[in-house]
């Protein structure tokens, strides 16, 4: 095992949580990619919305925002679902006992990690899910927009393939305002779009 070549127990742990975190490749999520050739998985979603955080911070609500905290924060976020799995987004079901599968999830892959690392990355998970800072507030607006803008680009996909509602969208994003008033604009415009294009049921 790559571990017994490692010079201490820290880096092993460390080597031992990157080769966990490979496994997020392998998590798909119901959107697609713009070019429709196949389902996203969670890890190139990270990687979106990490360069969205890079290029977007001029249109968070709050001044001040910690653009090295946002981008780690969103890289972070769905680490969970190695074994949490990826919870639909109108899954009113599958939310249900979200919180408590994908905190089991997170304290056992951070817990591979050294204590100060894992600690660590389990408060940004946190202050991710709690949704109290502006950094959260900021990242959380950038994980709504990111699948709407997909799902715009791929003619509604899956909100057709699953029957969601102009209504629906506008509910479950309407945090984003939380994070940026400008992105949230963005995103109503972009739903009264769909609509009219009939990518999306009013």
């Amino acid at each position: 095992m790559i571990r017994d070549l490692c010079d201490g127990d820290r880096l092993a742990r460390q080597l031992d949580f990157l080769r966990e975190i490979d496994r997020l490749k392998t998590v798909y999520r119901q959107t697609i990619l713009t070019d429709r050739s196949r389902r996203e998985n969670s890890a190139e979603h990270s990687w979106h919305l990490a360069m969205m955080a890079a290029l977007l911070p001029e249109h968070g609500e709050e001044g001040g925002i910690d653009v090295n905290k946002v981008i780690r924060m969103v890289l972070v976020h769905d680490i969970v679902e190695i074994d949490a799995g990826d919870t639909f987004a109108y899954d009113t079901k599958g939310h249900g006992d979200k919180a408590e599968r994908e905190q089991r999830a997170a304290d056992r892959i951070f817990g591979l990690l050294p204590d100060d690392q894992g600690a660590e990355m389990m408060a940004l998970w946190r202050e991710f899910e709690e949704r109290g800072t502006p950094e959260a507030k900021f990242a959380n607006a950038l994980d709504r927009l990111q699948p709407m803008i997909h799902n715009y680009l791929t003619e509604g996909h899956a909100w057709q393939k699953h029957g969601i509602t102009a209504r629906q969208v506008l509910e479950r994003n309407k945090v984003i305002a939380e994070g940026s008033e400008a992105l949230w604009a963005f995103a109503r415009r972009l739903v009264e779009s769909a609509v009219e294009k009939g990518y999306l049921a009013p």
